[in-house]
């Protein structure tokens, strides 16, 4: 069964981080690690979202290809948000460390465009559960 208040919860969390990615647009403003922060966790919590939407349990982890091999595995489309995998080593190695040398620099609009596609997809399931 959907869980849809655990659901909005989590969208919720990812709507505000999205808010948050807008405003760090400027690079010369935000560093790579705080703006790849945000959206890892802006798709992780997206993703879970959407896990919770199908009914299953979403496992404690940062780890962005896992959520969407889970929802893969269950038969969500995934292909559109492949992008976001790099986004992982934000959440913590980057996080703390910086940025490792060599690692391209974010394309922000693109990143954006990404999550806010995913938030797109993660709403209209919401709404659609809800209204079940």
């Amino acid at each position: 069964m959907s869980d849809t208040k655990c659901a909005q919860m989590l969208l919720s969390a990812s709507e505000r981080d999205v808010e948050a990615l807008r405003v760090m647009r400027d690079p010369a403003t935000t560093s790579d690690e705080v703006f790849g922060f945000h959206v890892q966790q802006a798709a992780e919590k997206a993703l879970k979202a959407r896990i919770a939407l199908l009914g299953d349990v979403y496992p404690l982890t940062h780890d962005i290809e896992e959520l969407l091999d889970r929802l893969a595995h269950r038969g969500s489309a995934t292909e559109p948000f492949q992008a976001l995998v790099s986004y992982t080593p934000y959440a913590v190695a980057f996080r703390y460390a910086g940025v490792e040398s060599g690692t391209a620099t974010i394309d922000r609009e693109g990143a954006l465009a990404v999550i806010e596609a995913l938030l797109t997809v993660v709403q209209g399931e919401l709404a659609k559960a809800e209204s079940d």
